[in-house]
């Protein structure tokens, strides 16, 4: 694969060889492409996964998560446990984050996320890559993983240029910021992180970072705005993605589900 700097280069001296008009179309093409992976109005045809976490309301910091997944286009959705399992949820409990489907923002005194507000983003998210501390994923497992080392870091700081990104430096020179940011800390919690691409598309500023699945503290131990759960589901559920179903994560309050599950097109909960 090329790197950044390759590809950027490449791009810049295609662009230098359009005709003016050509150029307009091709970037107005590329904005649209853009907007059209960002914005959803539900779970879409293609989408054959989706992970449900619903809690008692915005201010729970725990919730109930089941997996599902159905054969076809308009076929039943099917759990993947025969029971919902226990997750916790940001200390302060939900806001509104920024997924692939519009929430309403700053409407019915509902908070959005923000930067260390220790709230669980929500909405509806797309699943993104899985870090882990050991060489290889579990056994299984098909979503695209990463083997994070002391390299790694992950930038929750707003005020940096790759806020809310991956991001790998030299240890042996390390930036002023390594110790706050770095990915491998040794910590059992952290052994899987599986992102929840929240603030993704692009990054805004200050709106919330390094969302991810991992595993629980403890059974009635909260998080900053993560989901985790006991490791043995952790792994299910990691085993069980597959990136050509589209994988998507729907985190709500109760109600909320209930009022958006037809517009959405959500599996029925019980």
């Amino acid at each position: 694969m090329l790197n950044w700097k390759c590809r950027r280069s490449k791009f810049v001296r295609t662009l230098l060889t359009l005709p003016l008009a050509a150029l307009g179309l091709l970037l107005t093409a590329q904005a649209k492409t853009q907007a059209q992976a960002q914005t959803l109005s539900g779970v879409p045809d293609s989408t054959g996964q989706v992970v449900v976490c619903v809690a008692d309301g915005w201010n729970s910091d725990h919730g109930k998560l089941q997996a599902y997944s159905r054969q076809a286009p308009g076929a039943p959705w099917k759990p993947l446990w025969d029971a919902s399992v226990p997750v916790m949820l940001g200390k302060n409990g939900l806001a509104w984050g920024n997924g692939v489907i519009p929430v309403p923002h700053g409407q019915g005194g509902i908070p959005s996320k923000r930067e260390k507000d220790t709230r669980a983003p929500a909405g509806m998210f797309r699943i993104g890559t899985l870090y882990g501390y050991a060489p290889s994923a579990p056994a299984g497992a098909r979503v695209p993983y990463y083997h994070v080392t002391a390299r790694d870091c992950w930038i929750d700081n707003p005020d940096l240029p790759d806020y809310n990104r991956h991001v790998v430096v030299d240890p042996s020179n390390p930036p002023p910021w390594y110790a706050k940011e770095r990915m491998r800390l040794g910590d059992f919690a952290y052994e899987f992180l599986l992102e929840v691409r929240h603030n993704a598309d692009p990054p805004r500023r200050n709106e919330g970072s390094a969302i991810f699945f991992h595993i629980r503290r403890g059974p009635k131990t909260p998080t900053h705005g993560c989901t985790t759960m006991a490791r043995r589901n952790l792994v299910s559920l990691i085993t069980w993605i597959q990136p050509q179903a589209r994988p998507l994560y729907v985190l709500l309050p109760k109600k909320e589900y209930q009022a958006r599950q037809q517009t959405w097109r959500l599996p029925p909960i019980p």
